[in-house]
């Protein structure tokens, strides 16, 4: 029975790929800044906030040339049914850079996929190194401006990309609801190194003639197995926009909890407790046309509050063992810049980038409790064989 239905299928793939000639596509992208930072949360970024950002750790008055990103991808169509994607990445930021160990750009494998097309009606069978439907297939194409920074999520290191399998499609007749099942590794790029893995599940709709965007994303994760401690974490998110030809606005705000990730010092006696993690971001941002499609516009503001469920007046202190989500600095991150395009695919940004720290928990920072780092860039974005 199973040499028949495999036959039947090979024999119906064979009839469907009659007339396909497979034919492949190289594409790519790259974008980096000329920048100055004016100020700093301390000189040299000694008091270590903002570790996940981009700009933490460089030192105040220092002017830098960089690339941030450097794409190079393959898309090729093996046949009607079936489709594969590569993707080469150098991804150079000065907290968790791709580089090697004499500073050079280090490229990585971060796609590497094969799509079953229609596996059933309206429904993708994606398996392999993929984008995870956290943030990569939604808020940030409708943000439109990676090259300036990344989604409030993807800060956190919520990861955009993974190595799993996953089903992913819209209704059969209407294809204003799409959806994204998925599970994976956990790991990214890297190697599977425990028995855990990530589940994400994304939905979401579109309403008024495909204008308003309305999008739910949830995901899950343990993280140890270690007997009595409940350690795992899991994503809620809610991200609505409205988008017009002439401009966009878009709100995403999640919730994160980390179940027994955050170490915490009682005032009195000084014993330790573990518990939880509780944090919330919130971006809200527009962007727009001012002049055809030569010359627009952008602005974004995100709020972050990583300690919701903090008590001060119980604890004195706070660690976690999840570094992207320190308990003690809230965050508040601004950008507003203008988009130049002379031709199409290549954009010419000026733009400030700005992000404030403020202690959220009882720390030793004393006078540096509330600061900022204030960037000044002009960013260059180009794509090419798109």
């Amino acid at each position: 029975m199973l040499v028949l239905l495999l036959a039947t299928t090979f024999s119906s793939f064979a009839q469907d790929n009659a007339d396909f000639k497979p034919s492949g596509k190289l594409w790519g992208y790259a974008f980096g800044d000329y920048a100055f930072k004016q100020h700093g949360d301390t000189v040299g970024g000694g008091a270590g906030r903002g570790g996940s950002n981009q700009y933490s750790n460089v030192a105040v008055n220092q002017s830098l040339f960089q690339l941030r990103r450097v794409y190079l991808g393959y898309d090729y169509d093996i046949s009607k049914k079936f489709s594969a994607q590569f993707l080469l990445a150098a991804e150079d930021d000065f907290a968790s850079g791709d580089l090697l160990a004499n500073g050079k750009f280090s490229p990585y494998v971060k796609l590497a996929n094969i799509r079953w097309k229609n596996l059933f009606k309206g429904s993708d069978l994606v398996f392999g190194l993929q984008p995870t439907p956290a943030f990569a297939t939604t808020s940030e194409p409708v943000w439109a401006y990676r090259s300036i920074e990344r989604t409030i999520m993807d800060i956190r290191r919520t990861s955009s990309y993974d190595l799993g399998i996953s089903l992913q499609g819209h209704l059969p007749k209407d294809d204003n609801f799409s959806y994204t099942l998925m599970v994976s590794n956990g790991t990214g790029a890297k190697p599977e190194t425990d028995q855990f893995k990530w589940f994400w599940g994304d939905v979401n709709y579109k309403f008024l003639n495909k204008k308003l965007i309305v999008d739910l994303y949830s995901d899950y994760n343990r993280l140890s197995l270690v007997s009595g401690w409940k350690h795992d974490r899991s994503t809620q998110k809610l991200f609505v926009a409205y988008t017009v030809p002439k401009f966009t606005i878009g709100v995403e705000a999640f919730v994160n909890n980390l179940r027994g990730d955050e170490i915490a010092t009682r005032t009195v006696g000084k014993t330790l407790d573990t518990i939880t993690t509780k944090s919330m971001g919130v971006s809200v941002f527009a962007r727009g046309k001012i002049y055809k499609d030569v010359l627009g516009f952008f602005v974004r503001y995100d709020n972050y509050n990583p300690s919701l469920n903090n008590d001060n007046g119980t604890y004195s202190s706070y660690k976690t063992l999840t570094s992207q989500y320190n308990p003690n600095t809230k965050e508040q991150f601004f950008t507003v810049g203008l988009d130049y395009t002379p031709i199409k695919n290549v954009h010419i940004m000026p733009n400030i980038w700005y992000n404030a720290y403020n202690n959220a928990g009882t720390t030793d920072l004393g006078d540096n409790n509330k600061a900022h780092d204030m960037v000044y860039r002009l960013t260059f974005y180009y794509i090419y064989g798109k």
